[in-house]
């Protein structure tokens, strides 16, 4: 009797979880929880898939548009259980050296430095960033795309900078009609894996959608490199570039005609329940963190709304706040444990008030009693079209 291969990519397609993951990365770039590479999926390294599935088969029509990816948590660390955890996942708030901040730029002379977002964290906080993402703003960006030069001959063109594991793709492309070809960019080829393997197959009206992956510093786009693109997405990048940075973004998208939907940047206000008279202070001092080296944190969509419209983009903002309650306790206890550890890291005399204020919370959200509301906005911005559209 014939024996069936079922590839790793299949799997995700079908079950919505990806087998034999990477473990997470130490701060020394090591993989920690012993596991490898899945047999037949594509390495970490920045290997391209360009209009195929991770085992090389062909996308088939109509497959799963949305695959979330699940990795398998070492002890300790908080899970789909929701359970609390003691330490801080990569990307959740700081966890190595003070000083040290995440960052999807690729820096120059540090190509080696470690990767500062673990898949936990990503996958941990995707379900939050769905409900959020403004979706008022699809109407006139799909109005947009529509209306491209040369949409019908060639489909559209996306490029998602800071990729993480993908979740804008998974979002974004079962909304938007037509085929798709997405170019993945992130600075760390460990999530560039996870996002080419669970990437979405099919766009709203069943057209094929397609993938590759590029490594690289997402801050230094031309409107060279975004020739022939449709649309440039991110989530959760503003706040961690510079205004020099988003400077150079706007450029790129505005000198290449290229609408940019930019989604999820932190707006600085939090609300929890019931408040607290150190609310206050721990959201001033981690927004202070935020802006540490240059970088503009809740200042950041504004600037970046600035940049556009001083360049000719019309430019809408929508509120896409995290509403979280007890179903997200997982993610609500990691946020607490980052939100306060940043904000301690920037004002050391915080520490012993701030223990017991986080003891404080992190009990209320075991019980299901603490609901927390982190304000974030979507920018999206529409340059004049290039090629003759009106």
């Amino acid at each position: 009797m014939r024996k069936t291969t079922v590839t790793p990519a299949d799997m995700a397609r079908q079950t919505g979880r990806i087998p034999a993951q990477p473990g997470p990365r130490d701060t020394n770039g090591t993989a920690r929880s012993g596991a490898s590479v899945a047999e037949g999926a594509t390495a970490p390294g920045g290997s391209e898939v360009r209009g195929m599935a991770s085992d090389g088969a062909t996308p088939a029509s109509g497959a799963a548009a949305a695959v979330v990816p699940v990795v398998a948590l070492p002890p300790g660390d908080a899970g789909a259980s929701g359970a609390d955890t003691d330490g801080v996942i990569a990307g959740a708030g700081p966890v190595a050296r003070p000083g040290e901040r995440p960052t999807v730029r690729l820096r120059d002379g540090a190509e080696d430095e470690a990767p500062r977002y673990a898949p936990e964290w990503l996958q941990l906080r995707e379900p939050a960033d769905a409900a959020a993402r403004s979706l008022d703003l699809l109407d006139p960006l799909r109005i947009r795309l529509a209306n491209l030069p040369g949409r019908a001959a060639g489909g559209l063109a996306i490029h998602d900078l800071g990729c993480g594991t993908g979740s804008m793709g998974r979002w974004l492309a079962p909304r938007l009609d037509g085929a798709q070809h997405w170019i993945l960019h992130d600075r760390d080829p460990y999530l560039l894996h996870f996002a080419a393997v669970a990437s979405p197959r099919a766009a709203a009206d069943g057209s094929r959608v397609t993938v590759e992956t590029r490594r690289g510093d997402v801050a230094r786009l031309t409107p060279d490199a975004l020739v022939g693109a449709s649309l440039v997405t991110a989530s959760a990048l503003l706040d961690v570039l510079t205004r020099e940075e988003i400077d150079t973004l706007a450029a790129a998208c505005v000198g290449a005609g290229c609408p940019a939907l930019l989604t999820l940047s932190v707006a600085g206000r939090v609300e929890l329940s019931a408040a607290d008279p150190m609310d206050a202070e721990i959201a001033a001092a981690f927004n202070d963190h935020q802006r540490h080296d240059g970088l503009l944190g809740p200042d950041a969509v504004t600037a970046a709304a600035e940049a556009f419209a001083e360049r000719g983009a019309t430019v809408r903002l929508n509120p896409s706040p995290w509403r979280l309650g007890p179903d997200q306790s997982a993610l609500t206890a990691q946020w607490l444990r980052g939100w306060v550890g940043a904000a301690v890291e920037e004002r050391p005399e915080l520490a012993p008030r701030a223990e017991k204020y986080l003891a404080a919370r992190l009990a209320a959200c075991a019980a299901g009693e603490l609901r927390v509301t982190v304000h974030h906005s979507d920018l999206l911005a529409l340059p004049r079209p290039s090629g003759g559209a009106a």
